[in-house]
């Protein structure tokens, strides 16, 4: 039996559409159609089962026409043309990634897939800038590749704080199914796998960490079991420095990148990360080339060259060019401060004359050892400074100290909050021993607790502010996230801000929580209003706050301005709902390290970044950010040459911000146009149905199935009415079986407390199965019967669903649209003559028994008209094939290798009968 991808056949005594084959293994789809649902058979393995289980068998198939009972009504019949259409999944538009995918993608969103479509194999490097939605440009692209067989098999590396964000990511949005490869998953995920397998090689989609593939023990499995299409996420961490995880990742990614033939897409919002060599070998993972060029003297046509896989754009950019309507929301920033109250003050001078003291005694020791006692010094001051709880924890949990320098120089990253390793948000008690050690008698570390109980929170002029600043944001409609360094702080702040606003929903999320416990404590909180979350710096990467905060109020200032612009980038990004957010930097006005950090550190960086649109990285983080706080605190006017380093950081940071303003000028892809792009998702709305027609499905079929609707602003509340099938009731549901109401909006993003509903959110997934597979059962009409004014004649509108074959070089791939062909005493009529007979208003019923009669009719005339059917596909062949060659041409892609045929003949799902009105 000779089969081709689209063929109806029988197996197991149903009929299936042969969806996709890899050699003699085919995968058969339902009717129905939808995710998921693909079923493997093994044709061997067919052949060998025949003789004793014959239901086994494959064996060709037909679809039935339309039965003469049941009769369904117009709205009826075009809910199940609707439902057919929204469950396509292999379209024929030319982005064949959009429809399985639960997003509505922009159309700058679209600029990195279509440069991905130019290249083979796909190398690129997409450095848009922090809140841009790398994650989902690179998913589309990924999706893409995937759908069209240009990759079969996908692999995220990504920080350790970052996989379950793009496990849920690719999951939620993009319709995979991925699994985490990290240490505590290793195990679980290696139970069954025979002696000698290679885990990896099994996998068709994974999310790993990096830093575990990295070591010696994983990196040649994973390298000998690597799949075809690689995502780097961050990957300026891979290529920055000369440290040896650095230089492990760099090994890792390098091997990969050796083979040619691999995909490889590389994201990170700071490319430069302030060390050039760096960049050059960013780049040589997309071309060992590129790592040789002197990118400060590029000519036209390396540029050009270099341009075709290499995207950066800040927002500015993107809102100037790509789109007539604002996407981001404005950062209003606001310095708030406080000042000491007496208790405070005698805890600072005490706690600063204890850490001048330190600083002092290691001016004789060499470079290592003294930088040690810098850190402790600066620790202490800021556990006072943070609370007098973190401050009376850090005293009262004081360990042995360190001499080694290798533990300690692990440390050094924690003081500086470098971005080199998740965030920590404990004391670092190795250190606060050390200033114990250095500083003198233990009385006075006692003398130190001492005052640190003095401090109440009613003698708290830090925590009083805070709760004033809370309340102002509170009245202004703000849902606002207080950033706190340590843990001890948090929960200190958290039961203060319970106490103050007893209306209000708090959640203190710390790093004493395991991931998995603080994402859920999140989103439990964004579902309650009002809400503050109270949060370290372990929120701060991996879980984005936008669809449920709009202001952050640092209530520790970090020290470092990239760490700050972590913090904010949390709410500030696409998909705020909020035209405005507010980032509120709270500090003392009489405290010297709140001083320093401001004007030394973060005023700088914040000109930096309204100068240019983007945030600059500061250099070498660790050592800039220590020396300047150290010179700043405790040197007014003779200063080692020790701090002669940090002038030549801060030279260096004024040439990164000029080579990023060059670069970000250079890269910002201007030779795409908006309207290619919108075009690509014209098309594909043509085929699979655009917002518009999803909201419109959804309002109707939810009237007719027994659901409530509610308009709220610019969503919809959602919920089942008691008639409601249980089926749909699903949707409703969450984790633990509670029937919720569900808002939806029909834009993405959706505003403020809605979820975007599009042709795969769960309700309407439901709704379209709910009208298209109870019309095929029978439990509903297949067919209508009308009269309308305006015709002398009957008029016959047939419901296809038709199988085309997309081909290029040695992948073919299967497309489906569901589509409307018109016939009038004449003959076939244009297809837009087609959808306004649709749309013509009734002027009078008919009768069952006569619709039967025309039922019949209609079916003969369709027999009779085959050969014009088949001619209609062939055309329509020739469109798809046009719009596909469009869009390849628009995106540099190459044209010839591409065809589309037919597979007929087309499945016709239902009739609409059209005679003159009497």
């Amino acid at each position: 039996m000779v089969l081709q991808l689209g063929s109806l056949v029988t197996y197991r005594r149903r009929p299936w559409i042969l969806a996709d084959r890899e050699g003699s293994l085919l995968y058969l789809r339902p009717l129905g159609g939808g995710d998921g649902e693909l079923l493997p058979v093994h044709l061997d393995l067919l052949e060998a089962l025949r003789p004793v289980l014959p239901y086994e068998d494959l064996s060709h198939a037909s679809f039935p026409p339309p039965p003469p009972s049941p009769l369904a009504s117009p709205q009826e019949l075009r809910l199940f043309l609707q439902g057919a259409r929204l469950l396509l999944r292999d379209g024929t538009a030319p982005l064949r990634s959009l429809g399985r995918v639960g997003i509505r993608p922009r159309a700058y969103q679209l600029v990195p897939l279509l440069m991905a479509l130019r290249l083979d194999p796909v190398r690129l490097l997409i450095a848009d800038d922090v809140g841009v939605g790398k994650t989902v440009e690179a998913a589309l692209i990924a999706r893409e590749l995937l759908d069209r067989k240009m990759a079969r098999r996908l692999a995220v590396l990504a920080p350790p704080h970052l996989l379950d964000q793009w496990a849920e990511e690719l999951k939620e949005k993009f319709a995979l199914e991925p699994v985490v490869v990290s240490a505590g998953s290793l195990a679980r995920l290696e139970r069954g796998l025979g002696s000698g397998g290679n885990l990896y090689r099994g996998l068709q989609v994974m999310v790993a960490s990096i830093d575990f593939l990295k070591h010696d023990r994983h990196r040649p499995l994973f390298l000998e079991g690597a799949p075809d299409l690689v995502i780097v996420d961050e990957a300026h961490g891979a290529v920055g420095g000369p440290n040896q995880a650095m230089q492990k990742r760099y090994e890792l990614v390098r091997a990969l990148a050796d083979d040619p033939s691999r995909h490889l897409i590389l994201l990170t919002a700071t490319p430069h990360s302030g060390i050039p060599e760096a960049f050059s070998r960013l780049l040589g993972l997309l071309s060992p080339e590129f790592a040789t060029w002197d990118l400060a003297r590029l000519d036209e046509s390396q540029r050009s060259k270099l341009a075709q896989h290499f995207v950066q754009r800040t927002r500015k950019d993107i809102a100037a060019t790509w789109e007539d309507t604002p996407l981001f929301p404005e950062r209003e920033v606001r310095y708030e401060g406080y000042r000491l109250t007496p208790e405070y003050r005698a805890l600072y001078e005490a706690a600063y004359g204890y850490a001048r003291e330190v600083v002092r005694k290691s001016e004789g020791l060499a470079e290592g050892r003294r930088r040690m006692r810098w850190w402790a010094a600066l620790t202490l001051l800021r556990a006072v400074m943070s609370s007098a709880k973190s401050a009376k924890s850090a005293l009262e949990r004081r360990g042995l100290p360190v001499e080694d320098e290798e533990a300690l120089l692990e440390l050094a990253p924690l003081v500086a909050e470098s971005a080199e390793g998740g965030p920590a948000d404990e004391v670092p008690q190795t250190l606060v021993a050390l200033v114990g050690a250095e500083g003198g008698p233990r009385k006075r570390l006692a003398e130190l607790r001492r005052l640190a109980e003095a401090v109440t929170p009613e003698k708290d002029a830090k925590l009083q502010g805070l709760l004033e600043i809370l309340e102002g944001l509170l009245r202004e409609g703000h849902h606002p996230v207080v950033w706190c360094h340590f843990v001890d702080t948090a929960e200190y702040v958290g039961e203060a801000v319970r106490a103050r606003f007893p209306e209000a929903h708090v959640a203190v999320v710390t790093g004493r929580m395991d991931g998995e416990a603080r994402r859920e404590a999140v989103e439990a909180l964004m579902e309650e209003s009002p809400r503050i979350l109270v949060a370290t710096d372990c929120v701060s990467e991996g879980v984005n706050l936008q669809e449920g905060f709009s202001a952050v109020v640092h209530y520790d200032l970090p020290w470092n301005p990239n760490r700050l612009e972590q913090r904010e980038g949390r709410v500030d990004r696409y998909g705020q709902k909020r035209p405005k957010v507010v980032a509120v930097r709270y500090r003392g006005l009489d405290n010297p390290v709140d001083e320093k950090v401001v004007e030394v550190l973060l005023k700088k960086a914040e000109r930096i970044r309204e100068a240019l649109g983007v945030h600059v990285p500061v250099p070498e983080e660790e050592r800039y950010v220590v020396d300047r706080m150290v010179r700043s605190l405790f040197y007014e006017s003779a200063q080692p040459l020790l701090f002669a380093e940090a002038d030549l950081l801060e030279e260096r940071w004024g040439r990164d911000v000029e080579r990023e303003r060059e670069s970000r000028s250079r890269f910002a892809q201007r030779a795409l146009r908006p309207e290619e792009a919108l075009k690509a998702l014209e098309t594909t709305d043509a085929v699979l149905g655009s917002p518009g027609e999803v909201e419109a499905f959804l309002l109707l079929g939810a009237k007719l199935a027994g659901l409530e609707v509610q308009k709220r602003g610019g969503a919809y509340e959602v919920r089942p009415s008691s008639e409601a099938p249980e089926a749909l009731r699903v949707p409703f549901r969450d984790e633990r079986g509670r029937e919720r109401p569900l808002l939806l909006a029909f834009t993405d993003p959706p505003p403020e407390g809605a979820r975007f509903a599009g042709r795969t959110h769960p309700l309407v997934v439901a709704l379209a199965r709910h009208f298209l597979e109870g019309a095929l059962r029978g439990e509903r009409g297949r067919y209508a019967a009308r009269r309308v004014p305006g015709i002398a004649r009957a008029h016959y509108v047939y419901l296809l669903r038709s199988r085309f074959l997309l081909r290029g070089r040695d992948r073919e791939a299967l497309g489906e649209e569901v589509d409307l062909l018109a016939l009038g005493p004449e003959g076939l009529l244009p297809r837009e003559r087609a959808r306004e007979l649709l749309d013509l208003e009734a002027a009078g019923n008919v009768s069952a028994e006569e619709a039967q009669e025309l039922l019949s009719l209609a079916l003969r005339r369709y027999e009779e008209r085959r050969g014009e059917v088949e001619a209609h596909l062939a055309h329509r062949a020739k469109e798809i094939e046009e719009a596909h060659r469009a869009l390849r041409r628009a995106a540099r892609e190459r044209v010839g290798d591409l065809a589309v045929a037919a597979v007929p003949p087309p499945d016709l799902l239902g009739v609409m009968i059209l005679v003159p009105a009497r």
